[in-house]
């Protein structure tokens, strides 16, 4: 009897360190919090993070504990990438599209992502259309461009395929003109990184100065890793409300 016991803590043990390397080394979970990557990320959307694309940080692997410490970076970060990172000032997980490398600069002008001069395309692609109802476990509801939605009501945005110079493509968002459509220059320093969110008119992203919220230039070792597929979603306030799950995000791959 105390060996079937002690086999069966043994076995529980060992779980807990697959687990616990799974998640240190090779995968994070993440939730989406908050409405500033629709409509590529929506509130409750559940995925891993591949914490092995751009190699170690000193956040995902602290040297002492690197399996493999010789290895400092895998893959570069890529212009669209979608990704998470730390904050650099509260430390607090973000998930952001990359647009910027080292060395570019990058602006807004009247609403349209110039990089290095060349301004990207944005081509209509007809009206996102959610629910005016409270979101995820935040509670808040959504903006609109049809400002003055009643509750239970439709709230829509006007949506956009962006091209980047380099032509990979994406959704964004956008409620009309807003403050942050014209920006200055922004010259992103060497081993730092400039970040956007998808819904353009709702993300503290580096257009602001992490001094006022935003996230500023990120630098290389905040980097936590590579989105790449939803795994689970849920509309509700409650993974456990089986009737608001969006069957349909299920293992859906992030553009």
């Amino acid at each position: 009897m105390r060996e079937k016991i002690y086999e069966n803590l043994k076995t529980i043990v060992y779980a807990l360190l697959i687990a616990g390397v799974f998640r240190t080394f090779l995968f994070q979970p993440f939730w989406i919090p908050s409405g500033s990557m629709k409509d590529t990320l929506l509130i409750g959307d559940f995925l891993f993070v591949n914490k092995m694309s751009y190699g170690y940080s000193r956040h995902s692997c602290p040297w002492s504990l690197c399996p493999f410490p010789g290895r400092i970076l895998a893959d570069e970060p890529e212009r669209g990438d979608v990704i998470v990172f730390k904050h650099p000032v509260n430390k607090s997980d973000y998930i952001k599209r990359l647009v910027g490398l080292p060395g570019d600069k990058v602006q807004m002008v009247d609403g349209v992502l110039q990089i290095n001069d060349e301004p990207s395309v944005q081509t209509p692609n007809g009206e996102y259309e959610e629910l005016y109802e409270r979101q995820g476990p935040m509670g808040k509801f959504p903006q609109c461009e049809n400002r003055g939605a009643a509750a239970g009501s439709t709230c829509t945005k006007s949506k956009f395929v962006e091209e980047f110079p380099d032509g990979s493509r994406h959704s964004v968002l956008d409620l009309g003109m807003s403050f942050s459509d014209n920006t200055r220059v922004f010259t992103v320093p060497e081993g730092h990184y400039f970040f956007l969110g998808d819904n353009r008119d709702n993300s503290q992203d580096s257009r602001y100065s992490s001094s006022i919220g935003g996230v500023g230039f990120v630098p290389f070792e905040n980097l936590i890793g590579r989105a790449d597929r939803v795994i689970f979603s849920s509309a509700g306030r409650s993974m456990l409300h089986v009737w608001t799950w969006r069957r349909d995000r299920f293992f859906e791959a992030i553009e």
